[in-house]
């Protein structure tokens, strides 16, 4: 397996794999539950730059030349700048009232989204994404890396605290309950 920064042209495998994970908060956002209308959107981001979802904040695990894994993740302190390109386009084509939460804030590299590959799951891809991640961010740059994960997903929730994340609070995206989780390098 090998774990890159994504290009371009892994846009729609990213897109599709980033719409397991995120997909329902796109949904709630346009204010419909409408799933080809929300993987359009997701895709048509992903494929451009300087957004929340651009392919510039994702990295890639290969497998065998198919991309089984997408992990999106970007500086928290740039959160307002990336997201209002995708909230007011969706604000302007589906609906006016959209708003969201601050999931990040400065100081924190956050782990958006993370997305494996259906018929590649339980292969331990998401946690090589992560632990790539972590070596780069966290050992390498001394960085803060922070996520959220939703309160019924126990079995991510286990998986990060085996990484070494630890509980730092609890945030609400969407009417979603959601634990805040944070790695240091020096821990908690």
């Amino acid at each position: 397996m090998r774990i890159r920064k994504a290009q371009t042209e892994d846009a729609p495998a990213i897109a599709a794999l980033l719409m397991l994970a995120t997909g329902e908060v796109i949904r709630r956002l346009l204010g419909e539950k409408n799933q080809p209308e929300a993987e359009a959107l997701l895709l048509y981001f992903v494929q451009q730059p300087q957004n929340q979802y651009s392919y510039e904040n994702c990295y890639v695990a290969e497998e065998s030349a198919e991309i089984a894994g997408a992990l999106l993740a970007y500086d928290g302190g740039r959160l307002e700048a990336l997201r209002s390109p995708f909230l007011e386009h969706i604000r302007q084509n589906f609906n006016p009232e959209a708003s969201l939460e601050d999931e990040t804030e400065a100081g924190e590299f956050y782990i958006d989204s993370l997305g494996v590959s259906p018929n590649q799951q339980g292969k331990g891809i998401g946690s090589r994404l992560l632990q790539h991640l972590i070596q780069e961010k966290v050992f390498e740059e001394g960085q803060t890396l922070g996520l959220l994960v939703d309160k019924t997903n126990p079995a991510a929730k286990k998986l990060y605290l085996k990484l070494g994340f630890y509980p730092v609070g609890e945030k609400t995206l969407l009417e979603i309950e959601l634990e805040h989780l944070q790695l240091k390098k020096n821990g908690n």
